[in-house]
Parts: structure tokens; C-alpha cells; sequence
């Protein structure tokens, strides 16, 4: 019988976080070949084995393409500067020279997808639950925060609607943030994925139940 060798996380070296803030002063080709096997050995397989771990608790993972999409950017450089990673349950992982970041929830709704949250929150049983969720977790010391949020009350909603600033956003996120520290070199950075993670999961539940439906939507 072969036994399958289990992957363990131990962090990443503090060149990884050298490596992006070398690539954000010299966004070249020529960089990116010249330091392209310590990305693959340094700062990718460490991503690699953080998502292995979590693979049991919170779904497979997927890694982004380090190259970012310039077609319809003005900005033409060519690598993105940081790491991203998608679980499959939920929940976005990035490294980068300021250090390690995680968030959760739907940071771009599409126009489904939009509709369906804003029926929720306006009803006051779904929407007082997601108030009391964000309570929770902002609690803990996490973020919360509305992305593409308009300036002004959404189309057939009272402008004295009680949870007219949630009614506003397009997206909304928990999001934590780790400067670098000696920790991120070692398994305690998979113990403060997990914690953010587990903390965060009402949000993302709350979004599953009543709007993650559409194919597409930019989640986190």
C-alpha cells in the first residue's frame, strides 16, 4: 500500500514578500525571468501547501495567473503584484510586499445578483440578520466594507430605508489584513487564515443563502 506524503504548511521566507517588492519597482519581463524559479519555489508551493491544508475545512483552492489582463487597461504592466488565491467554500487569500490579506463575501455582484441582495436586505428578517452579522463580525475585529456603493438611495427604496447604506453597495467584504512579521515564516500563518476564515463564515453563508446564484459575480 503507498502512503499519500501529507503536505504541511510552514510559511513564507521573507524574500517572498522581497520578491513583490522587487517586481513593483522593476515590472518587467526581465525581472520576472530572473526571479521566476524562486516564485515557483518560494512564494507559490508555500501558497500551494496553505491551500492543501485548508482544502478539508473550506474546499480546494485555486491559484490566479500571476500575469494580469491589459487589454482595456492603461496600465501595461505585464505581472500583477501579489499572489491571489479562491477557495472553493469561500474566501480569498493574497500576499504581497505589505505583507498577507484575506477576504470573504462577494466583492463585484452582477446585476442578478445585485437584485437578489438588495430583496434581502430590505426585508426586515434578512436584513436584520445581516446587520447583526456584520455586528459580529466587526466585533472580532474584522472589516466590513461596501464596494461600488452609490451615492444615493437604489431605484424604488424609501430614502429613510434603516439599512440604506448596505441598499447602496454592489459588493460587500470582510477583510483582514497582516503587516510582515517573523509569524507569517512559519504554521501560524495557516492559524490566522483559519480563525479570519471561520470568524467571516456567517457572511459568507448569508450570501450563499440568499444571493450567490449567478455564474458569474466576482467573489472572495
Amino acid at each position: 500500500m503507498v502512503k499519500t506524503r501529507r503536505v504541511t504548511f510552514h510559511g513564507w521566507p521573507s524574500e517572498a514578500l522581497e520578491f513583490y517588492d522587487g517586481l513593483t519597482a522593476d515590472n518587467s519581463k526581465t525581472y520576472w525571468t530572473a526571479h521566476q524559479q524562486f516564485y515557483e519555489e518560494r512564494v507559490r508551493r508555500p501558497m500551494e501547501e496553505l491551500l492543501a491544508a485548508l482544502e478539508p475545512e473550506f474546499g480546494a483552492g485555486k491559484i490566479f495567473r500571476p500575469y494580469r489582463d491589459v487589454r482595456f487597461s492603461k496600465d501595461k504592466s505585464p505581472y500583477k503584484t501579489h499572489l491571489g488565491a479562491r477557495l472553493e467554500a469561500g474566501g480569498y487569500l493574497q500576499l504581497s510586499g505589505a505583507g498577507l490579506a484575506a477576504g470573504s463575501g462577494l466583492w463585484r455582484m452582477e446585476s442578478d445578483q445585485i437584485e437578489r441582495y438588495r430583496r434581502a436586505v430590505a426585508d426586515d428578517r434578512t436584513g436584520t440578520e445581516l446587520v447583526g452579522i456584520i455586528d459580529g463580525i466587526e466585533g472580532e475585529r474584522i472589516g466590513v466594507h461596501g464596494h461600488g456603493s452609490l451615492k444615493t438611495v437604489p431605484r424604488g427604496y424609501a430614502k429613510d430605508h434603516p439599512r440604506l447604506d448596505l441598499l447602496r453597495h454592489k459588493g460587500l467584504t470582510a477583510w483582514q489584513e497582516w503587516e510582515p512579521a517573523p509569524w507569517l515564516g512559519t504554521a501560524a500563518a495557516q492559524k490566522r487564515v483559519v480563525e479570519f476564515l471561520r470568524k467571516s463564515r456567517p457572511l459568507r453563508e448569508w450570501f450563499d443563502q440568499h444571493v450567490r446564484s449567478s455564474e458569474a459575480g466576482a467573489a472572495t
